[in-house]
């Protein structure tokens, strides 16, 4: 994927069964720029970072990545922080950024490490411990670690906060910032408005599967501003027709 070669989503659905989860999706993701995806539970947000991270097939659309197709070089390029840490409990967090780490190529694997432990404020003995005795909290962290070791040009974000204390939701805050800066494209999922206020420069909202506000803005400086966005956009959605 080329660095500044945007990622786009084209007339995206997804249906399980009798459900619809997505109807209809277009979204195009930029180099340096930071999305909100927001939506109720069951708008559709974790699938469409599903198939955004080649981890759901759609049933109809399709993705294209700087105008390719997905394949394990371009998977390389993606890093997702998810619902679940996606670690090794039996490991510790130096030995899961060290086993992911040489998953993707990075160099000067060790370095990578420590400055990763470092920057999501894990402590030295901390980061010897096997992950399984973490708290919610530290196994976050170290999510997040994880996800940027390979410094990924794509950042996928579904609920990133979750389980973090006002201190791990700020240094998060942080880090995304630094994210988007370096030129990655960040898409991120949260109904913490407050946390992301001034990071993102545009606002997507999904309901019932289909986009019901996809708008850029200049920088949110409140949570209450993002959240006015959000309500603007929750009146249902009307198929066209």
């Amino acid at each position: 994927m080329a660095s500044a070669a945007p990622v786009v989503a084209k007339d995206l659905t997804r249906v399980y069964g009798r459900q619809r989860a997505l109807a209809g999706v277009d979204l195009t993701l930029r180099a340096g720029e930071a999305t909100a995806l927001l939506g109720a539970n069951g708008a559709g947000k974790s699938t469409l970072v599903g198939i955004l991270a080649t981890l759901v097939t759609p049933s109809t659309g399709g993705v294209t990545y700087g105008g390719a197709e997905p394949d394990d070089e371009l998977r390389r390029s993606i890093g997702v922080i998810a619902h679940e840490s996606l670690c090794y409990g039996d490991l510790s967090a130096r030995e899961n950024l060290e086993f992911f780490a040489r998953l993707y190529g990075v160099k000067e694997v060790r370095a990578r490490v420590d400055e990763m432990v470092t920057r999501v404020g894990l402590t030295d003995e901390a980061s010897k411990r096997p992950a399984r005795t973490y708290s919610r909290g530290m196994l976050q962290r170290l999510a997040v670690a994880r996800a940027l070791v390979h410094r990924p040009q794509l950042l996928l974000a579904d609920e990133p906060f979750t389980g973090l204390d006002r201190t791990g939701v700020e240094l998060l805050g942080t880090l995304l910032a630094d994210e988007r800066a370096r030129g990655a494209m960040l898409l991120v999922v949260t109904h913490d408005f407050d946390a992301v206020a001034g990071l993102v420069d545009r606002v997507v909202v999904l309901h019932r599967g289909r986009i019901a506000l996809d708008e850029a803005t200049p920088p949110i400086r409140t949570g209450a501003s993002l959240a006015e966005l959000y309500k603007r956009a929750s009146a249902p959605v009307r198929p066209a027709s």
